[in-house]
């Protein structure tokens, strides 16, 4: 039986541990390096021609907002990634999304970026800032929109505005975090025009700069349309929006006034509701991140120990074990992350040695293979987790749930939907990373994508793939906003810490309920 301290074998000298550490190093090198070349947006030109504007860009001025000192938990930055090549790309689709500390606060952070296509929404520009919006809405995360874009990319309007998850849903999303009491504070730093001009409107304080313009028709428009000849700042400039229209809460002079303004307001926000989740002082993991390296082997051939990976990632090593040695392809117990107290399900990836089920008779059970009993164990803790109020936190290497005669008759499309009802029906946070593999009905039964996960991020495990494989390839899912984020396997634990801190935010349980279980 586990010991409730999580002990190590893993010997960091040996040939497969620094081939593992190697490979993954090599990626990191890789993905880090394309990182930076996306953080420059639409590259020198458009950066100095913002600058001449008298502007920073998105990622300058969210330096200067964020707490000094501090980091930005930056989400969906490969969003697009290798899309819209023909139109010469859109870089992170446009605009900067993640959480950040303001004045002490958890935020999150909606940022125009204008070096690209003058901060312009291309399809998946509204998707990304309607997935920030869903985060806010899930945790009641306020939130702080710095506007600065020209509207839709119009050869591609038809894409951007009918669905419910375009454009429309962004004004949507700003109306019902209003309503729920999640404070939105938008600055308009630049062009607000078109539709998106009710983004800022319908926000709770609104800021504009000088030489900003908020309209819905620009003058070349409004002169095409009914003839009236105007200029931008008599249309719908900052000091029009705040002596004449009364739009406007704050006329700043510039960029950095209005950061400074930004701060003060956040400053005098009241207090959340506090969290009903268990929280104590944090304590360090007992062994060094950096050894995930080594221990994960991407090769479907080879064998790790994922209580390796959990005794990496969790406080002190602790980890109180949920019927060990029943149902042992999936590890399910109790831990805390950064003080949060967090139910674990994890699939473990050595292969374990067992009596087959109402036998005596042995059989091997193969890693990250989900059976019949592993299965029942992970639905009833599951259901444990939420009867008392533990967050979950799902740990994906999983090839799948187990086929055969031997599998049907134990049940196993029973036991499965038994774990799949738990997951979907689940009220407390769930938190989705995905170490190695996620397939099949494996994913559903984890908490992939489709039932619901508060934050869903990606460990870079995967080779960067190309030809048929493209499709597998991390990033590919991370374009398409499939994945929160591609997280370093040695940033696990401080990305689960804002996830767990974010979610803390939410005070609100539900009523727990599954329906009918197939017992």
């Amino acid at each position: 039986m586990s010991a409730s301290v999580l002990k190590t074998s893993v010997n960091s000298k040996s040939p497969e541990f620094e081939k593992n550490a190697r490979r993954i190093v090599d990626l990191l090198t890789k993905i880090k390096n394309e990182e930076e070349q996306i953080r420059h947006g639409g590259g020198a030109k458009a950066i100095d021609s913002q600058h001449k504007k008298g502007r920073l860009t998105a990622r300058e001025r969210i330096a200067k907002l964020i707490d000094p000192g501090s980091q930005f938990f930056e989400l969906g930055i490969y969003a697009a990634y290798e899309m819209y090549e023909e139109w010469g790309g859109a870089p992170s689709a446009g605009t900067v999304t993640g959480l950040a500390k303001v004045c002490g606060r958890t935020f999150m952070l909606i940022a125009n970026d204008a070096t690209v296509k003058a901060g312009a929404f291309f399809p998946m520009t509204a998707k990304k800032v309607i997935r920030a919006q869903n985060i806010a809405i899930e945790n009641k995360i306020p939130s702080i929109y710095l506007v600065d874009s020209a509207g839709v990319f119009l050869p591609l309007q038809e894409d951007v505005f009918p669905d419910t998850d375009d454009f429309g849903r962004v004004f949507r999303n700003n109306a019902v975090m209003s309503s729920m009491g999640i404070p939105q504070i938008t600055a308009i730093m630049g062009m607000c025009v078109a539709g998106g001009a009710y983004l800022p409107v319908m926000c709770d304080h609104i800021l504009m700069t000088e030489g900003s313009g908020l309209f819905l028709a620009g003058p070349a428009l409004v002169q095409a349309a009914i003839g009236q000849k105007t200029s931008a700042e008599d249309l719908g400039g900052a000091k029009m929006h705040s002596q004449i229209s009364g739009t406007v809460d704050f006329r700043e002079l510039d960029d950095d006034a209005c950061i400074t303004r930004i701060r003060a307001l956040v400053d005098k926000i009241g207090a959340p509701n506090p969290s009903p989740f268990s929280h104590t002082k944090a304590r360090e993991p007992l062994f060094s991140a950096e050894e995930i390296y080594g221990i994960f082997s991407s090769d479907p051939g080879k064998q790790y120990d994922m209580r390796e990976i959990i005794a990496r990632i969790v406080d002190a090593g602790e980890f109180e074990e949920y019927r060990a040695e029943s149902g042992e392809t999936l590890l399910c117990g109790y831990s805390r992350i950064g003080g949060w107290a967090v139910g674990i399900v994890a699939n473990q990836k050595k292969h374990v040695q067992t009596l087959a089920r109402g036998s005596d008779q042995k059989r091997m059970e193969f890693g990250g293979v989900i059976y019949t009993e592993s299965a029942e164990k992970a639905a009833r803790f599951i259901l444990d987790c939420n009867q008392n109020r533990i967050p979950l936190i799902f740990l994906h290497d999983v090839n799948g749930f187990m086929v055969g005669k031997d599998a049907e008759w134990s049940g196993i499309i029973r036991a499965g939907a038994k774990m799949v009802n738990a997951v979907a029906n689940s009220v407390v946070p769930k938190i989705t990373v995905i170490c190695g593999g996620s397939f099949g009905a494996g994913n559903y039964a984890m908490c992939g994508k489709a039932y619901d996960p508060r934050f869903m991020l990606k460990e870079l495990y995967d080779s960067v793939r190309a030809t048929y494989e493209h499709q597998t390839d991390p990033r590919y899912a991370a374009a398409r906003l499939w994945v929160d984020a591609i997280i370093d396997p040695a940033h696990t634990r401080d990305a689960l810490i804002w996830a767990l801190e974010a979610a803390a935010l939410n005070p609100e349980i539900r009523e727990f309920k599954t329906g009918v279980l197939q017992t």
